[in-house]
């Protein structure tokens, strides 16, 4: 039978986190935060290929059918986009003929966007933003428990310093897209 060491565990050379453990939680916390981005970017993937939409454009025609023909303003704190990003993806939507801007015949200076017939059509056929499995597991869940897991992620983005990003630095609407995010920062030539 082996015998049992009696000398003190050595200290570690480094400061310990705030806890013991802590480290482990930060990194697991940082795990589940990748899985999600790395589900959003297979999500986001999947609806291109299905409809030829991004999940921003997606979101922009849904907003533009619930609301009828809305201002470029009120589309724009509907969707939590920046009026420059939306003016982008409102262009690129007009290109594809999904979209049509009017002019406001009571005031000049207001332009609103209208669903086309093709935008309706293409609005009937897209898929669920949300992934399927998402979507069923969400609608399972008792209020309270939807309520909770909303303000733990609300908490989370406060916590990353996302809502002190300005809008237009930021799109930060209902849309599940990471943005490429995984692909770090761009290499310099030298």
């Amino acid at each position: 039978m082996a015998e049992r060491s009696t000398r003190p565990i050595q200290e570690r050379t480094t400061a310990p986190a705030t806890t013991p453990g802590a480290l482990d939680l930060e990194e697991n916390i940082l795990a589940a935060i990748r899985r999600i981005v790395r589900a959003i970017d297979i999500q986001s993937r999947k609806l291109v290929a299905s409809c030829g939409l991004t999940g921003p454009q997606l979101v922009t025609l849904r907003a533009i059918d619930r609301l009828g023909s809305p201002s470029l303003t009120l589309l724009s704190r509907e969707v939590s986009i920046g009026k420059a990003t939306l003016t982008g993806i409102v262009d690129r939507l007009e290109r594809q003929r999904l979209v049509a801007r009017t002019r406001d015949s009571a005031d000049r200076r207001r332009i609103t966007v209208s669903l086309t017939a093709a935008g309706e059509k293409t609005l009937a056929a897209a898929p669920p933003l949300l992934q399927d499995r998402f979507r069923s597991e969400l609608a399972g869940l008792r209020d309270w428990e939807r309520a909770a897991m909303l303000s733990t992620l609300q908490r989370v983005a406060e916590m990353l310093d996302a809502e002190d990003l300005v809008l237009d630095d930021l799109d930060a609407g209902p849309i599940l897209e990471s943005d490429r995010l995984e692909r770090g920062p761009a290499k310099r030539s030298s």
